[in-house]
């Protein structure tokens, strides 16, 4: 992988990363279509890295409210900042534990381009759908224990390439009544524990490993971080007036390209 690839897919990954179009998918596609070399799991640790550093520094006032309100709800002071800090962590035990139990084998067996255009298109139109019928107005302090858990059991399904994390929690929440706004923050939200988890036990994995390539690591992990940060400031600032629907349309015209291709 050469410089100018890594700065491609770092900045693919800090668009699809919160945009709902999967970043999984945009990472695996350019060693799948353009033949380029595979980036590697070291690259692969670093703009994951940048993507985690973005979202906490966007969020990092949320973040400190949500933590001081989880301890304080420790010792029965409630509030609605500590329910959803609760709601967050609820929201990650289905997503983590289907990676410990199904990372390896969807690994193994699911990264293929006939996967990632049946997911792009699949729950692109569930996206679609759930925008379209789904217009509700409830906000983050409607949230309960119950609704956390059917977001994240739907986050779960983003271990298969091309479903796209965000986009799943997305379209779980809205047809569950959730704003647009809300949805998109509290998917972003819910990613900080997921992206944390799945970057350390990448890293775990590297140790022992010689070779890397640092100037590529450093250009991707801050590339990817600062296209993040400007994807989450726009989305949130746009979602409610654009919706979800040109990314729904960008998911199926992709899907069709991958299908295309498949059939070629």
């Amino acid at each position: 992988m050469d410089m100018v690839q890594a700065i491609w897919l770092a900045v693919i990954q800090g668009l699809s990363e919160f945009l709902p179009i999967s970043s999984s998918a945009h990472l695996i596609l350019p060693s799948q279509v353009l033949g380029w070399p595979d980036q590697g799991l070291a690259f692969d640790v670093a703009v994951h890295v940048g993507s985690f550093v973005a979202v906490m520094i966007y969020f990092r006032a949320d973040i400190k409210q949500l933590i001081i309100a989880w301890f304080q709800s420790l010792g029965c002071d409630s509030s609605s900042e500590s329910n959803l800090a609760w709601c967050i962590i609820l929201g990650t035990i289905p997503a983590g534990l289907a990676g410990l139990l199904l990372g390896d084998y969807i690994e193994a067996n699911l990264r293929s381009m006939a996967v990632i255009a049946a997911t792009t298109i699949g729950f692109g139109l569930l996206l679609g759908w759930a925008d379209h019928s789904h217009r509700g107005s409830k906000t983050l302090e409607h949230l309960t224990w119950r609704t956390a858990l059917v977001v994240g059991a739907a986050q779960a399904l983003a271990l298969i390439p091309g479903t796209s994390r965000s986009g799943v929690t997305m379209t779980a929440a809205l047809a569950l009544g959730f704003d647009r706004t809300t949805a998109a923050r509290f998917s972003f939200l819910l990613a900080i524990p997921i992206i944390a988890l799945s970057g350390g036990y990448k890293a775990l994995q590297l140790l022992g490993q010689d070779s890397v390539a640092w100037p590529e690591i450093l250009v991707g992990t801050a590339l990817s971080g600062l296209t993040a940060y400007l994807c989450i400031h726009s989305f949130l600032r746009l979602v409610e007036r654009v919706g979800m629907m040109p990314f729904v349309i960008y998911r199926l015209l992709l899907g069709a390209f991958l299908m295309y291709l498949i059939g070629s």
